[in-house]
């Protein structure tokens, strides 16, 4: 079998106009992003520390004051297709890199280890999976394929820190935006009797389940569907026959004002809506959203330059 050819797309931007970046792309369809930053390779070169005994000065020297969003496409008809639908009237210059699928995992394989995050989770790249698990934690194992979600971002670690907090056994989640599925997934492991995930990238639906297997949960627990909650009234109408006592949305800012107005119909009465992905100066405008279709801002948590808030419905 023909080994598959993966396109990387590189837009570079600026800080500020990050949101307005991914607000595009995720619009145009991309949602499956990877946001790079200065400060953020700084962090992480700072917490793995010990995987390494120096860091290049050229890699310190290329990643100097960059902002960088990245997608991939296949390398074929199809892919070409979406990078154009992509781009189209994104405004930005972007670069494109043809990879190899086993070029693409290594780069992971080599940079990307475990995570702790909040109290209780360890998050497991699965070439890692045979290292010992800390005393106490909870390991996820996580293979993110080409779809955003790693937990390596401040947003997704912001979200799953809420997961973790808000997840008790027997709930009921959905996860809208899901990507890797990983904050759904992070809620089964913790005890959540089921859970649901949906993404407009249809490639999405693949990852998400082959994540959840990683984590012995079968189709039984977990159910992973391809749409867009937004515009398809239907697939609104057939989430909000069950109440989830969990809902999450670790999308962008352009995103999440327009997906407040949905919330309510999908939440249990106590239940809490967990949003990230925004950037701290698009935080007051998700709020104002929020409020105008009854949701009470109850905490707001921030880390690098990203807003998580939880939201739950009434005062």
């Amino acid at each position: 079998m023909d080994e598959m050819k993966w396109l990387e797309v590189a837009v570079n931007t600026t800080s500020d106009k990050l949101d307005e970046v991914t607000a595009k792309l995720v619009a145009a369809g991309m949602d499956g992003l990877v946001i790079e930053d200065e400060g953020e390779f700084l962090q992480f070169l700072e917490q793995n520390r010990q995987y390494w005994d120096y860091v290049d000065q050229s890699l310190l020297d290329r990643m100097k004051g960059v902002t960088r969003v990245k997608f991939y496409v296949t390398d074929d008809k199809h892919g070409r297709q979406q990078l154009e639908r992509y781009t189209h009237g994104l405004g930005w210059e972007y670069t494109v890199t043809q990879l190899a699928e086993n070029d693409w995992a290594y780069s992971w394989q080599k940079y990307y280890k475990p995570l702790n995050i909040g109290n209780r989770l360890y998050v497991v790249p699965e070439w890692e999976r045979d290292k010992e698990i800390p005393q106490g934690r909870c390991a996820l194992y996580l293979n993110p394929g080409l779809t955003f979600g790693t937990g390596s971002h401040a947003s997704t670690q912001l979200c799953l820190e809420g997961v973790e907090e808000h997840t008790v056994p027997g709930q009921q989640v959905l996860d809208l935006g899901c990507g890797s599925g990983i904050l759904s997934i992070a809620a089964l492991c913790l005890g959540a009797s089921h859970a649901v995930a949906v993404d407009i990238d249809p490639k999405a639906v693949d990852v998400a389940y082959e994540n959840a297997a990683l984590n012995g949960i079968g189709k039984d627990r977990y159910t992973v569907r391809a749409g867009d909650v937004i515009t398809d009234g239907a697939l609104a109408a057939e989430l909000a026959q069950t109440k989830y006592d969990l809902v999450l949305a670790n999308i962008v800012a352009d995103v999440i004002i327009p997906l407040s107005a949905r919330v309510p119909e999908l939440l249990a009465e106590h239940g809490v809506f967990l949003c990230s992905g925004i950037i701290d100066v698009r935080a007051h405008e998700v709020e104002a959203a929020l409020a105008k279709h009854g949701l009470t801002v109850t905490r707001r948590r921030e880390k690098n330059g990203w807003v998580a808030l939880e939201a739950v419905a009434g005062k």
